[in-house]
């Protein structure tokens, strides 16, 4: 990732246009495939200073790709009478420093949407009730021990955003993974897992607006989808990972 940086200076009476001229070529610069993103921003305290940034997929897509196309062409026609008033043009390579300051919103996680650890120590009660007199999948957990739900609510907890207990107290990822091998796990089983999973969130009143569930439903597809792969007698999965983080997705939570 490359960023680039031109810093203009334009007079308060060419302002205007000069603004105008890169809302038209927003068109052209967005149109390519090797700029990610854009933003020109003016200067507060000195109203005729201008910077854009550009970020660019690397630098020779930047010098030699998008100059040679024809976005380049149609977004250089409408900038070119700006060219005098450009003060710096550099590009810039991002260092390790980032951070996103206290200021910035953030959504709840979707372990704090649910209810906390309560609530997914509910949840897995009541699934493994319900389990446990299933036809499917109830002979996979006969020889489940007591404890167990109160394990699966640490793991889920841990990887909708709660505290790594999990990690810290159970085995983590290795761990969990252990549960499946040779487990040879039928595509009907998955499914069943799921949508019992799915009654015992009703049952117990977990969040039912559309974003959590999404968010909820969508891990559990993936989830069982990898542990029915990792399941199969000729399984190579992956022997050390950390434990996933699932988030809102492209849905966060609805907050007036």
């Amino acid at each position: 990732m490359i960023l680039e940086y031109i810093r203009y200076r334009i007079p308060e009476s060419g302002a205007a246009e000069f603004e105008a001229a890169y809302a038209r070529a927003a068109g052209p610069l967005g149109r390519s495939p090797f700029c990610h993103d854009f933003e020109l921003s003016r200067c507060v305290e000195e109203p005729d200073h201008y910077i854009l940034r550009i970020h660019w997929e690397s630098l020779d897509k930047h010098m030699k790709d998008f100059r040679s196309s024809d976005e380049f062409r149609a977004f250089f026609a409408e900038i070119r009478p700006y060219l005098d008033a450009v003060e710096e043009m550099r590009h810039y390579t991002p260092t390790d420093v980032v951070g996103i300051g206290a200021g910035t919103p953030q959504p709840p996680t979707l372990y704090e949407w649910a209810g906390g650890g309560e609530a997914f120590e509910r949840l897995f009660s009541r699934f493994y009730e319900i389990v446990a007199t299933d036809a499917l999948i109830g002979p996979m957990f006969a020889g489940m021990k007591a404890e167990h739900p109160h394990h699966v609510a640490l793991w889920v907890g841990e990887v909708f955003g709660g505290p790594a207990e999990y990690t810290a107290h159970h085995g983590g990822y290795a761990n969990m993974l252990a549960h499946h091998i040779g487990k040879a796990i039928t595509p009907a089983q998955r499914r069943r897992w799921v949508n019992l999973l799915a009654d015992a969130a009703d049952d117990v009143g977990l969040p039912d607006d559309p974003e959590f569930r999404a968010a909820f439903m969508s891990y559990l597809e993936w989830g069982t989808r990898i542990a029915l792969e990792n399941s199969r007698p000729d399984a190579t999965p992956v022997p050390r990972a950390p434990v996933p983080r699932w988030g809102w997705g492209v849905a966060p939570p609805y907050q007036p």
